[in-house]
């Protein structure tokens, strides 16, 4: 054949070669956003007195950001998880953070949630104080690579995610749907991290503020550990 020596791209033409590239350049992967710029976003948000606000995580520059993304609006775990961080938040705000709220609903349909009755699964008579972004084109989903993968549901799992005051992830948790978050576990890790950037420790593991904190040595992790076993 005349076309012995010619590539096997070669032979199925630019076409083909073109439609190959698309694809591969498609393809994503990412295992994690620690320690990575958190994607820069322009949305719109049910604030906390019901009316509609475009609001960007970089509004908030300057000041620790504590993202929590949710499946949906009138659902089952969501009910309980929404008023959960909704009751930390002047926590949140003690500390000087931004707690934001997310899922793939609208923002009219946020709004429909927090007032209608717990009869008809809604949120009213819960003080739901802090902004709820209604991301239904799923953009700030994607750019978090938040959704559900296999058999579950295309929504966003349940992720949160610590940004620090340079808008660096410092802290991620995903779980599926069925499974409720420990809220206060945002918490937690705010004030750890907060504890690590005015002191400079290290913090271990079920630190509550007050506790002990250690030295990136293996002298304070001998201290540390001859504590934990005389307890």
């Amino acid at each position: 054949p005349t076309h012995t020596n010619q590539s096997f791209s070669a032979m199925l033409g630019p076409s083909f070669r073109k439609v190959v590239r698309r694809t591969l350049t498609r393809v994503s992967i990412r295992t994690n956003m620690i320690g990575a710029k958190a994607p820069d976003f322009t949305a719109d948000a049910c604030m906390p007195d019901n009316t509609f606000k475009s609001i960007s995580l970089s509004d908030f520059k300057g000041k620790p950001v504590v993202l929590y993304f949710y499946p949906a609006d009138f659902t089952f775990v969501c009910s309980s998880e929404v008023p959960g961080y909704s009751k930390l938040n002047a926590e949140f705000e003690k500390a000087g953070a931004q707690l934001i709220g997310i899922s793939k609903d609208t923002v009219h349909v946020h709004k429909a949630w927090k007032n209608a009755s717990s009869e008809l699964g809604g949120l009213s008579g819960f003080d739901i104080n802090h902004p709820i972004i209604g991301d239904h084109e799923g953009k700030v989903s994607e750019a978090y690579d938040v959704i559900m993968n296999g058999d579950l549901d295309r929504l966003p799992c349940r992720a949160v995610f610590l940004i620090d005051k340079d808008g660096i992830v410092m802290g991620e948790h995903r779980n599926a749907a069925p499974l409720g978050r420990n809220t206060s576990e945002a918490l937690r890790m705010l004030q750890a991290l907060q504890e690590h950037e005015q002191t400079g420790k290290v913090i271990p593991a079920d630190w509550t503020p007050g506790g002990d904190t250690m030295d990136a040595t293996t002298e304070s992790v001998d201290e540390y550990l001859k504590k934990l076993r005389a307890k």
